[in-house]
């Protein structure tokens, strides 16, 4: 069954940004671009509903990728047990982005597994005709007011945006760029939307082109 889509749309500037490459280990480094995932997360940021699914489309970039080194002190789950114990922290060195900006394009359509969602989203959609198209309206004009169901992030939850909104005149796309190939890319983790197992899903030969990064359509999944 072919199910109608809508399209959502905003723009998002940071002082640092962290898209890390599982294959980086202890020392993480940085995609030179949000993954699949991490749009949708930022799409969902900003209105979340099980009742839909957001699926990036693409990502402009907006600024060159610059890389830079950064360090912190990590106190997270992650530790050595005895390092929990003992309440220490530990550096964590990584290659993080800076100076970033990005318009973010995605489609939106019903959700087409409802066998787990709640329901709060089973009776919203049974009342709603039209669930992206709902989701469009209610996410364009939260984007306007600088509205938020979560606290977006670029990465890291540390990473808080300078800007996010409707795309701004005085943003241009960086089409000068030279091609950046990346052989393997994260798309996620949980793919089916809400209440899905963990799946951990990878894109392959991706390429920004003129400054621009089109995730590749998956039928296995959205």
């Amino acid at each position: 069954m072919h199910l109608k889509t809508y399209q959502v749309s905003m723009e998002i500037a940071g002082n640092t940004a962290m898209w890390t490459r599982p294959d980086t280990g202890d020392s993480p480094c940085s995609y030179p671009a949000p993954t699949y995932s991490a749009v949708r997360g930022l799409f969902e940021s900003i209105l979340w509903g099980p009742a839909v699914l957001v699926i990036p489309q693409k990502v402009e970039l907006c600024s060159v990728p610059q890389f830079h080194s950064y360090a912190t002190n990590y106190g997270g789950p992650l530790r050595k047990a005895d390092s929990i114990k003992k309440d220490n922290n530990y550096q964590l060195f990584a290659t993080v982005l800076t100076d970033v900006c990005y318009r973010l394009y995605a489609d939106v359509v019903p959700n087409p597994n409802k066998a787990h969602l709640p329901e709060s989203a089973i009776r919203w959609d049974r009342q709603t005709s039209s669930p992206g198209h709902a989701y469009q309206e209610i996410f364009n004009r939260r984007l306007k007011r600088g509205q938020s169901y979560a606290t977006l992030s670029l990465g890291w939850s540390e990473f808080t945006p300078s800007y996010f909104g409707p795309f701004r005149d005085t943003t241009r796309v960086c089409t000068e760029l030279p091609d950046i190939n990346i052989s393997s890319m994260l798309r996620g983790m949980f793919q089916k939307g809400y209440a899905s197992p963990y799946q951990a899903v990878y894109d392959t030969d991706l390429c920004i082109h003129h400054g621009v990064l089109v995730y590749p359509e998956r039928g296995d999944c959205l």
